[in-house]
């Protein structure tokens, strides 16, 4: 067995790979939330995670790669929290659909950096943007699928549903971009209201 595969204080050649990765990312997203993806450098992120450039390299090819890690897993925890949001709440369809939309923006409004991140750094860059055009109609397609079995046969049609998914999704991305970039300083609630009135009012025949 290599040195490299060799296990250490317990922890396998694997796992060490991995929390090397997670802590890239991590610095990946504490810069870009606060600084900017500009000063996001490589050598910044290591230097920010505790890592050499070396185990840059481990996991990734170039600076757009881990930028690119860093909006995916925003958009996983986006995911999980709406999904386990309405898995966890009782109630009609309005006030679950509330619940889930409250979570999503709770979760990019109460952790500023995750929020810049998102929303407004995941534009920063052609490939970042790329990927965030491909991650809104991602969204999109949720929105659809959480439509119909909130609303069952009063849900709005195809192709219909997927127009107002991506009216809403992109308009509220915009929004929370205004106000994360401090253009509106409206309470979260007010926000949180708008988005429920546009998916009841959108989603539902």
């Amino acid at each position: 067995m290599s040195s490299a595969a060799r296990p250490y204080r317990g922890i396998s050649a694997e796992d060490r790979k991995a929390q090397r990765r997670r802590k890239l990312i991590d610095a990946a997203l504490d810069l870009m939330g606060t600084v900017g993806t500009d000063q996001a450098t490589m050598t910044a992120i290591c230097v920010r995670a505790g890592l050499t450039e070396r185990y840059f390299y481990e996991n990734f090819t170039r600076r757009d790669d881990l930028l690119i890690a860093v909006v995916d897993r925003m958009a996983d925890e986006v995911r999980e929290t709406v999904l386990s949001t309405l898995r966890a709440t009782e109630g009609d369809a309005a006030e679950r659909a509330r619940v889930a939309i409250e979570a999503f923006v709770r979760l990019l409004t109460d952790d500023p950096r995750k929020g810049r991140a998102a929303i407004l750094e995941s534009s920063a860059l052609p490939a970042l943007r790329s990927r965030r055009h491909e991650l809104l109609r991602m969204f999109a397609g949720l929105v659809v699928t959480q439509a119909r079995a909130l609303f069952g046969d009063e849900a709005v049609p195809a192709p219909r549903d997927e127009l107002n998914a991506l009216m809403l999704v992109g308009g509220l991305a915009e929004l929370l971009a205004t106000w994360l970039g401090g253009e509106m300083h409206t309470p979260v609630e007010d926000i949180i209201d708008v988005a429920t009135r546009w998916f009841v009012t959108g989603m539902r025949a």
